[in-house]
C-alpha cells in the first residue's frame, strides 16, 4: 500500500511538474498593406491556439501607442482551443509600424510574452 500511495504522489508531482500553457500564433505580423484613409475601419485579429495542457491566460496587452488599441479575451483558452486579440489602429495617414505586446503564463515564450507586429500605409483618398 505505501509503494502505491508514494507511486500515486510521484505521479501527481510529475504530472504538475510538466503541465503547462503554450501559446502559438497563427501570425505574429499583420501588414495591412497600403489602404485609403476612410475605406478601411483599422480591425484586424491576431489568432493563437494554447498547445499546451494546461488553460493559456492573457493577462495583459498593451500597444506602444495610443493610437493602436489591442483587447484580450477575458477567459481562459483550454488546451486545444483557439482564441483572438483585436487590434484596432486608427488609420493615420502615414507608415503603420507598431507593436503589440502579450503578457501570457505561457511557458514556451521568453518571460510569457509574445511581441506582436502590425505594418503598412494608410495614403489620403486621390
Amino acid at each position: 500500500m505505501k509503494k502505491f500511495i508514494g507511486a500515486a504522489i510521484f505521479s501527481m508531482i510529475g504530472t504538475a511538474v510538466f503541465a503547462q500553457a503554450e501559446i502559438k500564433f497563427k501570425t505574429e505580423t499583420i501588414d495591412y498593406g497600403t489602404v485609403t484613409k476612410g475605406t478601411d475601419n483599422g480591425l484586424r485579429t491576431f489568432e493563437f491556439t494554447n498547445t499546451g495542457n494546461e488553460p493559456l491566460v492573457i493577462t495583459n496587452v498593451r500597444s506602444t501607442c495610443g493610437c493602436t488599441v489591442p483587447s484580450k479575451p477575458t477567459e481562459p483558452i483550454m488546451p486545444g482551443k483557439t482564441g483572438k486579440i483585436d487590434v484596432k489602429y486608427n488609420m493615420a495617414l502615414g507608415k503603420i509600424s507598431k507593436t503589440v505586446t502579450v503578457e501570457t503564463n505561457a511557458k514556451n515564450v521568453n518571460n510569457g510574452m509574445v511581441s506582436l507586429r502590425i505594418k503598412g500605409e494608410v495614403v489620403a483618398d486621390k
